[in-house]
């Protein structure tokens, strides 16, 4: 069972989750952090990273091995490849620029990085995604209204989350017990009000953070749906 289905779909999960596989199944300390900063003017930058910096030992340690758990252990290279072959993607994507890829081995951080002209070039790289993996599983789309200085995103579960990962074997269940999902949306003007409450404003106004479990996500308790107001 392909434990990246329990996840919405999103960019960077092109052929990069599909290298990254072997760790989701041997350690349960990961976050994958999702990163919008937003202008005014609509434009903005989208950052995707995996962090899995709490199980760097035990990883560069399982980097020796050639398989676990049934896995091939995937190299340097072939993680490089998965890298370059997504940004590859990338670069095919309308209003898609300046992608940029980071791989820390020693901490194990991968992250890409990519400038969009207009929130939903982002919606259609998802959508197109979504498409050609032809499966239910929850879903993810944004929204900004320059004028009114409103953002939204658009969150749907799909009760395929958690059909998915009650099929998975017990051991590789655990992977999920203490990883995460955090988003977070930056702005150029101050933030007035947003309506997730598992969500907060940050100290600046500038800035909303949602941290979301794994397993909230694959229940359906985690809802990433929100509507931010923001000062005009």
């Amino acid at each position: 069972m392909n434990t990246k289905a329990i996840y919405m779909k999103s960019p960077s999960y092109l052929k990069y989750s599909l290298l990254l596989l072997v760790f989701f199944s041997i350690t349960s300390c990961f976050e994958i952090i999702e990163e919008i900063d937003l202008n005014n003017d609509g434009t903005g930058t989208m950052t995707f990273t995996l962090n899995m910096s709490k199980s760097k030992s035990k990883l560069a340690s399982i980097m020796l091995l050639d398989s676990v758990n049934g896995y091939k252990v995937p190299s340097k290279a072939d993680i490089q490849k998965g890298l370059n072959d997504m940004v590859s993607e990338l670069k095919k994507a309308e209003g898609i620029t300046n992608i940029v890829k980071t791989a820390d081995y020693e901490n194990f951080v991968f992250s890409v990085k990519c400038d969009f002209n207009k929130i939903d070039n982002i919606n259609k790289i998802t959508n197109k995604i979504t498409s050609q993996q032809k499966s239910n599983a929850a879903s993810t789309s944004y929204l900004f209204d320059d004028k009114n200085g409103v953002f939204k995103r658009k969150y749907t579960y799909s009760s395929e989350v958690k059909k998915q990962y009650n099929k998975l074997k017990t051991e590789n269940k655990k992977v999920f017990n203490d990883a995460s999902y955090t988003v977070i949306y930056r702005f150029d003007n101050e933030v007035i009000s947003q309506n997730n409450k598992q969500a907060k404003i940050s100290n600046s106004k500038k800035a909303v953070m949602q941290r979301v479990s794994a397993m909230d996500v694959i229940n359906g308790t985690g809802d990433f749906t929100t509507h931010i107001q923001l000062k005009k």
